[in-house]
């Protein structure tokens, strides 16, 4: 026979079961959808006054403040380390973490990654800038090294882990974070970036899942569902999903019919207010779930396509099939102000 007490933890227990079986089911609650996006420095103001009225939504802003120029000189773009702006953001509990971009010669890079004593005296660099100011990590955007050639891809590949591995310790050391940001990759694209390696070693790897039609190609959507789907299914299963930021585009490109010319770079905004007064209806592609629209300019036919709110949030239900919930958006400044409420919404 039970003891006393052991009868009385029998009872609780079968009370707990009891009402446990009467509870209905709750569907888990999705996780918490997060907002990073880049700050232009060419629209900086406007950019900066935007982050700041939807701070409650920011996790992240970056800055797009400086640019690799070699092994031992990373160089600041006009308006660089503005003070007031870290200040600012951080003072709106916004982490701020720098984007290092470059557009170095064809091989340049390659060099660079491929020697581990420039691969050193570049982290020197970059952890330069990281203690040159109150930043909270770095993020490196490094893209022109998708044109390796084949036969030296393996060893590009690899000097790029080993370099942001030896930055992402040393920033750890420091208690900063680590970012990367990285073309996509499927089953033709984005083969230079190992995103297993990467993920493991980086905080947070930032997908740029746009320009599927880009300003050197034809007229097209800048993304599209069937893509993203294609897109998350290879980062999820090499990237843990808490460390992905599925990049979101808030501009577009202005093509011209029949031309080569690259596109004019438009923002939402601008394209939208293009829209309204050439007086074109507004078209939601139902492929891409994206707007577009044509005109006339002089004696030029030109087309463009755009993303905006009702486009992204026919966009996130992929990420939400797949896990993913955090976003960053390019770029501050670019969006029409309905789409923050679409991102709230998740």
């Amino acid at each position: 026979m039970a003891r006393p007490r052991y009868r009385t933890a029998l009872s609780l227990l079968a009370v707990l079961l009891t009402l446990s079986a009467a509870a209905p089911l709750r569907t888990p609650e999705p996780p918490p959808r997060t907002v990073s996006a880049w700050l232009p420095y060419w629209a900086q103001e406007a950019a900066y006054q935007e982050a700041l009225t939807h701070a409650a939504q920011l996790r992240t802003v970056s800055p797009f403040w400086y640019e690799t120029k070699s092994a031992t000189l990373v160089d600041g773009h006009p308006g660089a380390g503005d003070r007031r702006v870290i200040d600012g953001l951080r003072a709106k509990d916004i982490q701020v973490v720098p984007t290092v971009m470059e557009q170095l010669k064809p091989g340049a890079l390659a060099a660079v990654l491929t020697s581990p004593d420039q691969r050193a005296a570049h982290v020197k660099a970059l952890l330069a800038v990281v203690r040159s100011r109150a930043y909270d990590g770095i993020d490196l955007d490094y893209e022109s090294i998708a044109p390796t050639p084949e036969d030296q891809y393996p060893a590009v590949r690899d000097g790029y882990v080993a370099l942001v591995s030896d930055l992402c310790a040393q920033l750890h050391a420091e208690h900063k974070q680590c970012f990367v940001t990285l073309t996509p990759k499927t089953r033709t694209t984005g083969r230079v970036w190992d995103y297993r390696k990467l993920g493991t070693v980086a905080d947070r790897v930032r997908v740029m899942a746009y320009n599927l039609h880009h300003a050197e190609g034809a007229p097209g959507p800048l993304t599209t569902p069937a893509w993203y789907d294609e897109i998350l299914a290879q980062a999820t299963a090499e990237v843990p999903r808490d460390k992905l930021e599925m990049g979101l585009p808030a501009y577009g490109w202005d093509w011209a019919a029949g031309s080569k010319a690259r596109a004019r770079h438009v923002t939402s905004k601008e394209a939208d207010a293009l829209r309204r007064k050439v007086e074109a209806p507004y078209t939601l592609d139902p492929d891409s779930r994206t707007p577009h629209f044509e005109y006339q300019d002089g004696q030029t036919r030109r087309t463009v396509w755009y993303q905006d709110a009702r486009g992204t949030a026919a966009h996130l239900p992929v990420l939400r099939k797949y896990g993913v919930a955090h976003t960053v958006l390019w770029a501050l400044g670019f969006a029409q102000p309905d789409l923050w409420d679409t991102l709230a919404a998740g």
